[in-house]
């Protein structure tokens, strides 16, 4: 047998901490920082996989709700987080995008963040409260037209895919509408209901509980294709605007530099949990979320493609986050 060099005697050394630490994980509780406030889609699916988390892990899974700065400021604390696998990370579209709106921005997605899994997709659908007026996209377009800048939207925060989208769809209808950026899904879906925005833009995922409930009125889908759950509601593009197509997104990421073995751990539990009968009934019905559950290099791909894709449209009308 060849005998060890010192090179590989050094290498052994300085792995066989981590190798040990994967092994012994979880050795304390684990939180899942949701960078938006309690009640949105992103809680919502937190939820639901720590239901399933905590058995499978062998110990106490708390989500800890840390919203501000459209996601950034509970996203700068996973990115800060010792890499020992105690902390993770559940983040909405806005991930992608926040780089190129926010100013000064306090972390690097791909250099401080490791990527876990893109948990699913699904389009965003704008809805109004019944008190409103509106019942199609025209009568939007129509009252747009005769007091530009009177009709509002809301969203979960700027430069949020569901703000984009709604940019976009402004400049192909050629009107002027007032966008409401909130800290997250609930707040916004809650002034909507009060009737003080005119409609909300968010995720089927988020506002498909209230269009059931019969308190809130959708009027059309940002899908490239109408929903099998939302068969009455026409998408941007049978309106005539289909360059105005979207998707939210959920994902997974980790502190940098977490070890594989643990990433990979968490990863198979995850998927496990969300793939139960009642979490994936949740997820895939009553929210319209196509899960993916993928590899954690399929999320950062995709990750960087929604970059390049809104960040484009971020630069072209000078989009600025808070």
């Amino acid at each position: 047998m060849a005998s060890l060099t010192r090179r590989m005697v050094v290498a052994g050394a300085v792995l066989a901490p981590f190798a040990a630490r994967a092994q012994s994980w979880p050795s304390g509780p684990i939180r899942i920082i949701v960078p938006f406030p309690a009640g949105g889609s992103v809680d919502a699916v937190a939820r639901l996989a720590q239901a399933g988390l905590q058995p499978r892990l062998g110990t106490t899974v708390v989500v800890e709700n840390r919203p501000g700065a459209s996601g950034s400021t509970g996203t700068a604390v996973a990115a800060k987080s010792p890499p020992d696998g105690s902390t993770w990370l559940f983040t909405f579209d806005n991930h992608a995008v926040n780089p190129v709106v926010l100013p000064n921005f306090p972390f690097d997605n791909q250099k401080d963040l490791e990527p876990v899994s893109l948990i699913g997709t699904a389009p965003y659908m704008v809805a109004t409260s019944p008190a409103k007026p509106y019942k199609t996209l025209a009568d939007v377009i129509v009252a747009a037209k005769k007091a530009p800048g009177k009709i509002s939207y809301g969203s979960v925060g700027s430069g949020s895919i569901g703000h984009l989208a709604m940019v976009l769809l402004g400049k192909q209808a050629g009107i002027e509408l007032t966008h409401v950026p909130y800290r997250g899904g609930a707040p916004a879906v809650n002034d909507a209901l009060a009737g003080h925005i005119d409609v909300v833009n968010g995720s089927v995922a988020l506002l498909t509980p209230q269009v059931a409930a019969g308190r809130l009125r959708p009027l059309w889908q940002h899908g490239a294709q109408r929903l099998p759950a939302h068969a009455t509601v026409p998408t941007v593009g049978e309106a005539g605007f289909p360059g105005a197509e979207a998707s939210a997104w959920w994902g997974c990421y980790a502190p940098a530099k977490t070890p594989k073995d643990i990433i990979e751990r968490f990863r198979t539990a995850l998927v496990a949990s969300l793939r139960e009968q009642k979490a994936a009934r949740m997820l895939t019905e009553s929210q319209q979320m196509s899960l993916l559950l993928t590899p954690p290099d399929a999320l950062r791909k995709f990750e960087l493609e929604q970059t390049r894709i809104w960040g484009g449209v971020v630069r072209e009308n000078g989009i600025k986050g808070g």
